[in-house]
This record gives C-alpha cells, structure tokens and sequence, in this order.
C-alpha cells in the first residue's frame, strides 16, 4: 500500500481561537479517490461517489468563522469509514483470515457497510475481487487511526478549555428518505442515540431551531447516530454528541450530484442554526445545565 501522509488523509480547520465549545466533523464528505482504489473497484465515475455525503464540508464550513474547528475527511467513505468500530471487517471481501479481535457479526458488516464498505449506498459491489487481509488491516492503520486521534485531540481540547464539549457529527441522507408510516420527508434529523449521547434538551433544541427556520426535521429516526456519535457521547461527563443528516435533495442533483442553485442559501441556513445552536449553548451553559447531567 502506498505510502499516505496524514495532510493528504484529511484537514483540520482550525478557527484563529476557539470561542465556543463545539466540534464540527464531517467524515463522509471525503471526494479524493486514490487511485489504487479505483483500479481494485468494478464502479467509476459518479457510480463510485454514490456513499459520499456531498458536499457536507462546504454546508457546515462556516464553522471555523463562527468559532470551532471543522475536520473534514479527504479520503472517500467507499474506501474506508470512520463512522464503524476500528475492526468491523466482512471475511467474504478478504483473502485471508481476519484477526480474532475483529467484529465480523455486526449488522452494519452484514448489510455491507463496515469499516471497509462492501457496496456503495445503492447496493452496487465495490470490488471486482477479494483484497488480501494485511491491505485491509493496514488502511485502518494508516487511515482510520490517524482521523480518530485528530478528533479525539480535537474533542479533548475543547473539553479541557470550556468544561464540556459539544460535537456535532456532520452527514447527509438520500432524498426518498420518509419518515416511517408517513408520507413526509424530513429536511434534516437529529440523532443523539435515543438520548445517550447528547443532553436531551440540546437535541430538543436543534429541532426547535431547525423548525423554527420552517425545515421538517425529526429525532432519531431512522438515523440515531453512528459509532462517532454513540463512541464520543458522554452527557455524564460534559461531552455531547449529535448527528446531523441534511437531505441532499435540497442543495444538490442526486443524479449528477453537482451543486443545486440554492446551495449557497441552504448553506446559509446551516449557518444560521450554528449560531443558534452556539448562542443556546452559551446561554445554558452558564447556568451548567449541559456542563454535567
């Protein structure tokens, strides 16, 4: 495997200083395909993009003006994904056998989607053959370990410096996504894993702005948050984790996957409940209603 240099893996976009407690991550949004991986895979083109969560770096980029950190993935989700266990590996995909320590039972394995994805998200095959064990252990090495320290970094910081820490989990979801037994169609989810992960008034809080903007959004389902969200969690201890799934219907062609026209009002508007998210925090922070529950 060649050799990957961490700048090239992702970026770290740091504010001049840190003024408010939170963590912006997007580790989907990732669009630098290596090329390696393009000759093992059977799908090019926008076929291979197909579990990129477009452009969601560029959505909630206003982050870093506003006062915290943004990393952002570089490396494509097809070719690794931050947001599994470390060791959720599918021993169909691998010449070879895996270690004793990985998880080869998980439902997210069974469906395809583990730490190294089996299929895009329309449930095309990725490889046109199986990949040798030691390829796949060394991208968690070389890949997934690297983005998890520099977001560990990030979040310990930002705990040490405010007393608790916020951070949000930066995803987007399919157009045809409904809500279950309804005809409605969310605009945005929050996910805090059925309230374990984050404060249940911080998540309350995020719908209330989002529908106040006149958005549709909806908690926990069908997308309650993945292994960031459920990993990094820690209400008890002042550490809060939300997922956020934009519908990308609203901000991009699904079928080109270029830039809608109002891709720059949508971003707007993200930016918009940032500043409300960051102006609610300030102000029941200081009364420790999130510090420690």
């Amino acid at each position: 495997m060649p050799e990957i240099r961490e700048y090239e893996l992702f970026e770290v976009h740091e504010p001049v200083s840190q003024t408010i407690p939170f963590v912006y991550n997007s580790p989907h949004s990732g669009r630098i395909y290596p090329p390696e991986f393009i000759a093992q895979s059977r799908l090019e083109g926008i076929a291979i993009r197909r579990s990129e969560d477009h452009y969601v770096d560029e959505l909630f980029g206003s982050a870093v003006a506003l006062g915290a950190p943004l990393l952002a993935a570089n490396f494509p989700r097809a070719y690794l994904d931050v947001n599994r266990e470390p060791y959720e590996l599918d021993p169909r995909m691998f010449d070879g056998l895996l270690p004793p320590y990985a998880n080869v039972n998980s439902l997210r394995v069974a469906g395809g989607l583990g730490t190294i994805p089996r299929i895009v998200a329309e449930n095309m095959e990725i490889y046109a053959r199986r990949l040798p064990v030691q390829e796949g252990l060394d991208r968690v090495e070389a890949v997934y370990k690297p983005y998890h320290a520099a977001l560990r970094r990030l979040i310990a910081r930002t705990h040490v410096q405010f007393g608790f820490g916020v951070l949000i989990d930066c995803h987007s979801m399919p157009g045809n996504v409904r809500v279950a037994g309804s005809t409605a169609r969310p605009d945005f989810i929050i996910g805090d894993r059925y309230g374990t992960s984050a404060s249940a008034e911080l998540s309350r809080a995020a719908i209330a702005i989002l529908e106040e903007m006149g958005f549709a959004a909806i908690r926990n389902k069908p997308y309650a948050g993945g292994f960031i969200t459920e990993h990094y969690g820690r209400p008890s201890r002042g550490l809060h984790a939300l997922q956020i799934e934009v519908n990308r219907a609203i901000y991009v062609d699904e079928v080109t996957l270029e830039k809608r026209e109002d891709f720059a009002a949508v971003a707007d508007a993200v930016t918009d409940f940032m500043q409300q998210m960051a102006e609610y925090v300030e102000k029941f922070a200081g009364e420790r209603a999130l510090a420690a529950e």
